[in-house]
């Protein structure tokens, strides 16, 4: 695992080249960790997800796999909550999350593609939820991929393990966006300074706001709440300064620079 540090992005690289970037229990060991420490550091206000090599990441390691498959009830048990606490981490963190996917997202790669509140990919990208061909199927993995893309599609591509190229990734909801190779870095840097410019409490609160609307079942209730979070941010100090500039016709304190 590789941390780059510019000011307040950080880019963790997945760094296992060789392997495509595939998972073992010390790939997610390592990211659950890093990820933990960059959502509780204040300087931190974008998180970039990326491979080294030629892949994003192909999903699972063949000898960890190996070693799965000889492994007892219980201790599979325990290695697929050690993902589940990865993808919760990295779906839960209280940071925007940008995956910049190049190469192979296969299985678990999916998965972080998924969690990740914007995704971009180049044009050669490949997806693939295999494991359907070995008799699996993506479970651990599954509540996030079908956020991203919806129920109807997801029974599609976890029966079928069908791979399939980033603009069928971006139709069915999994990419935001496709660039050429030569400008996926540009296209993730729009984002970055993107999210530069919004208040930081505010980008960083997006996802709880649609976690919790899209958990409600009470419509009144869910009135009631969202109408105290809009309360609270106008007298919030990010709240009243970003009003403030805004009227003012100038930039808000923390898009300076």
């Amino acid at each position: 695992m590789q941390l780059l540090r510019d000011g307040p992005v950080a880019r963790l690289r997945l760094n296992r080249p060789a392997l495509h970037n595939a998972f073992d229990a010390a790939l997610i060991a390592a990211l659950t960790a890093e990820l933990g420490a960059l959502g509780a550091d204040a300087g931190v206000r974008v998180v970039v997800l990326e491979g080294e090599g030629p892949s994003f990441s192909a999903g699972a390691d063949l000898n960890w796999m190996r070693g799965m498959a000889a492994a007892s009830e219980a201790e599979n048990r325990e290695d697929s909550l050690a993902l589940a606490r990865l993808m919760r981490t990295l779906d839960e963190l209280p940071k925007p999350t940008i995956a910049r996917v190049h190469g192979a997202a296969f299985g678990g790669g999916v998965g972080l593609v998924a969690c990740c509140d914007i995704a971009i990919g180049a044009r050669e990208a490949k997806f693939g939820l295999t494991e359907s061909k070995l008799g699996l199927l993506p479970a651990v993995i599954s509540p996030y991929v079908i956020a991203a893309i919806g129920a109807r599609q997801a029974r599609r591509w976890f029966a079928s393990a069908e791979i399939f190229d980033a603009d069928e990734a971006c139709r069915i909801g999994l990419l935001h966006q496709v660039a050429e190779a030569d400008a996926l870095d540009a296209a993730v840097q729009r984002q970055i300074d993107l999210l530069l410019k919004a208040g930081p409490i505010a980008s960083s609160s997006a996802k709880v706001l649609v976690r919790q609307v899209t958990a409600h079942t009470d419509r009144d209730r869910h009135d009631t709440d969202n109408a105290a979070l809009i309360a609270r941010l106008r007298v919030s100090e990010e709240g009243q300064e970003g009003l403030s500039a805004f009227l003012d016709k100038r930039k808000p304190k923390w898009a300076e620079g």
